[in-house]
């Protein structure tokens, strides 16, 4: 039972879910500082240190039942948190208490921890991420000849497709998973540095012997699936590290944030609506409301992220030489409240693309309302060809356009265009000539074929990925 007394943040209580919660606990924080600390005897004792299996085996023995209570004391004792978990553990494992953290300093169990943490919450956000680009690919095919009208300056343009629209969204997720593979595939373990980056106290165990030294890093970052050790590091690997997830985060957030924008905007049009449950309350005083409710919290969490993203940058350019402690009370809340935010995003984002409801109806009167517009051009074109003057007609259409939209502005009236056009002797056409020009569908140009050209590559990048779909309770909102 929670203590109501005392702050409980928002990201546990409210977004994040479980799996990448449980990524940022103290349980996977601290059993893999004893898991590095096992693999660091194993390398040890197989370049010949004086470890016995049975000290291993107790080690192996013990990685999850972390005495707490018996941790806690030992830090208001010692104010080191992990000589205070090195005490604690020794206490449970006597055989093997000569043994921990044998050669290491804390940026070893820190900051091996740190990068194990990210590797396996990126590995848990390109899931997810996945998972709404494909609901997007859905919603896109589905949708991809239903003409609506486009937007630039929020002013009605040239018409596109509800599809269409959808792989602009789906565009800025690819170009996320992208960077995301990239930066994952990059990253490295500390490894076994030592105080100042320089190895010497391993060197000093191994009697000097460098090659020793470099397969103790190798065995370790083989134990976590890495590739390798970072090459060159003070007491910490490079804060770089930090900065450039943080990136890949506040990219997903950009997009997100684009996606929800358009959302709400075309749900104030009633074009477009997020999922609404049967008994979901859209307003505590104006009981009929819709409110985007799901996309306005994409929108708060991505403000968050893009805003936070700024502490690993500074973090990075301001460390002093071989370390400095003042990254390490940032970083434990800006990087782990990044991801949680993220995590959060994606949750919302995936529910939202799964059901996002569509207006054909309303989407064709908007589009019905301002197409005479855009088909005047094309008027003009088939009344030259009939003989007409191109500038002549361009002026007439030019004052009809202006008096119909006075009819609709001042007089609240229907838009028109075309009938005053129907009655302007200079357009040698019939009005079934003119009105054949008021077809949406000839106004998309090529949106229906882009979008599948899209999906085809957008289908290849996550086979080139590899990034499987996340589905079920982690995905409820």
């Amino acid at each position: 039972m929670s203590d109501r007394t005392k702050y409980e943040s928002p990201f546990s209580a409210r977004y994040a879910g479980a799996d990448m919660q449980y990524l940022f606990s103290p349980d996977m924080k601290f059993t893999t500082w004893r898991r590095l600390w096992i693999a660091l005897a194993k390398a040890e004792k197989q370049e010949g240190l004086d470890i016995t299996d049975e000290q291993i085996a107790e080690m192996e023995a013990h990685v999850d039942d972390i005495d707490y209570d018996a941790a806690d004391r030992y830090e208001k004792k010692l104010r080191h948190d992990v000589m205070a978990h090195i005490h604690a553990w020794g206490d449970q494992i006597p055989a093997a208490r000569p043994i921990i953290h044998l050669g290491a300093t804390s940026c070893y169990v820190g900051d091996n921890t740190d990068m194990i943490i990210m590797k396996k919450a990126l590995e848990l956000v390109r899931g997810k991420l996945v998972t709404v680009i494909k609901n997007l690919r859905g919603f896109a095919l589905e949708y991809k000849e239903l003409p609506c009208l486009a937007y630039t300056h929020l002013q009605p343009a040239q018409l596109t497709t509800v599809g269409k629209r959808a792989t602009l969204w789906m565009y800025d997720l690819c170009l996320d998973l992208e960077d995301l593979d990239y930066v994952l595939s990059s990253l490295r373990l500390l490894g076994s540095k030592g105080t100042t980056g320089t190895q010497a106290s391993f060197m000093e165990l191994f009697d000097n012997d460098a090659d020793k030294v470099r397969r103790v890093e190798e065995s370790i970052a083989k134990e976590f699936g890495f590739s390798g050790c970072v090459p060159v590091s003070g007491q910490t690997y490079t804060r770089k590290f930090d900065s450039r997830v943080m990136s890949v985060l506040s990219g997903i957030a950009q997009s997100a944030y684009k996606f929800s924008g358009d959302m709400r905007l075309a749900q104030s049009f009633m074009e477009l609506e997020e999922p609404f449950e049967k008994n979901q309350v859209g307003s505590s005083a104006m009981p009929y409301k819709r409110n985007p409710m799901r996309c306005e919290r994409i929108a708060a969490l991505a403000r968050y992220v893009i805003a936070d993203s700024i502490n690993p940058a500074i973090t990075a350019g301001t460390q002093w030489f071989e370390r400095t402690l003042d990254d390490s009370a940032n970083k434990r809340i800006s990087m782990a409240e990044a991801f949680l935010a993220i995590d959060g995003i994606l949750n919302i984002y995936a529910n939202v693309s799964d059901g996002i409801v569509v207006n054909p109806v309303v989407i064709r009167g908007r589009v019905m309302a301002n197409l005479p517009y855009m088909a005047s051009e094309n008027i003009m074109m088939e009344a030259v060809k009939r003989g007409g003057d191109r500038q002549e007609l361009h002026e007439r259409i030019r004052q009809h356009s202006v008096k119909s939209a006075e009819q609709v502005k001042k007089y609240g009236r229907s838009a028109d265009l075309i009938e005053r056009i129907e009655n302007d002797d200079a357009f040698p056409l019939t009005k079934e000539e003119i009105e054949a020009h008021l077809r949406p569908e000839d106004y998309t140009g090529l949106s229906a074929h882009q979008v599948d050209e899209f999906v085809v590559e957008a289908d290849r990048l996550i086979a080139k990925i590899g990034g499987e779909a996340v589905s079920g309770s982690e995905l409820e909102v």
